[in-house]
């Protein structure tokens, strides 16, 4: 994994409209970076050019690439931050529900990266910055479809990873934890709460925790506090943390268990 410096670098960032994405595309501009902010709804950026477009359709992916050529003649860095989420249980969810989310969060990203090889493969120190999330380490009730998608996306990552690295294109991923972004308001489907993110880091913090991975050329980041300890006991007490979680589903359904004994 190489290290780098983000001035002059060229940079893409998808799902740059609000949260996480677009705290990426202002660090790293900041940086000296020059960015492209794409998203179905791009909003204004400070010194970073914006692109609408959807990285589920093979036709403005392809535009995503013909706008890094035309405005920085390549690309270096490709961040692959759009996702979406679903919230409820696997039972209470749609087929329509569980294929949207691995549209945007999985074939979104590697058909996205895909389209951009080519390019990469040419530029300065290139890098694939995968943004999964702590649920692709460990999955949760409540959230099976988003888990699902996020663990697709660490599995595709260390596979390519090995493939990537005799053409010099590192690939990087970064697990955000609890994050104070707009989650809530991307969920195709919402049959249970979110989780809470006020306690969460902010999108800023966890914008520059997923640039100083990419500067250092770290291989697979977990944030925050929380997210590291489930990774950590999940991989060493793994019973104790499916005994955590079981109970909490049974509390939640603690009348209908009843009404079933009956």
């Amino acid at each position: 994994m190489a290290r780098r410096k983000l001035a002059g670098l060229r940079v893409l960032v998808t799902g740059a409209s609000q949260g996480l994405g677009r705290a990426i595309a202002e660090a790293a501009a900041k940086r000296g970076a020059k960015v492209l902010a794409v998203s179905r709804s791009p909003q204004p950026l400070d010194g970073v050019e914006t692109l609408a477009a959807d990285v589920t359709k093979p036709a403005e992916r392809t535009a995503m690439v013909e706008a890094a050529t035309r405005l920085f003649g390549g690309l270096d860095v490709l961040v692959n931050n759009a996702g979406i989420g679903a919230t409820g249980h696997f039972v209470d969810s749609s087929p329509e529900t569980l294929r949207a989310v691995f549209e945007t969060n999985f074939f979104g990203t590697t058909e996205t990266i895909r389209a951009f090889l080519p390019t990469l493969k040419q530029g300065v120190t290139p890098a694939i910055v995968n943004i999964s999330s702590v649920l692709g380490k460990r999955a949760i009730p409540g959230m099976p479809s988003y888990s699902a998608s996020k663990f697709a996306i660490n599995g595709f990552s260390e596979a390519v990873r090995a493939e990537l690295a005799k053409d010099g294109v590192d690939v990087i991923v970064v697990n955000p934890g609890l994050t104070r972004t707009n989650f809530g308001k991307n969920l195709v489907e919402a049959k249970s709460p979110p989780l809470d993110d006020a306690g969460g880091m902010s999108a800023e913090d966890a914008a520059e925790a997923v640039l100083r991975a990419l500067e250092r050329g770290a291989s697979d980041t977990t944030l925050t506090f929380r997210g590291k300890l489930l990774v950590l006991a999940s991989r060493y007490t793994p019973r104790l943390v499916e005994f955590f979680f079981k109970r909490k589903v049974r509390r939640e359904y603690a009348d209908e268990i009843a009404a079933r004994q009956r």
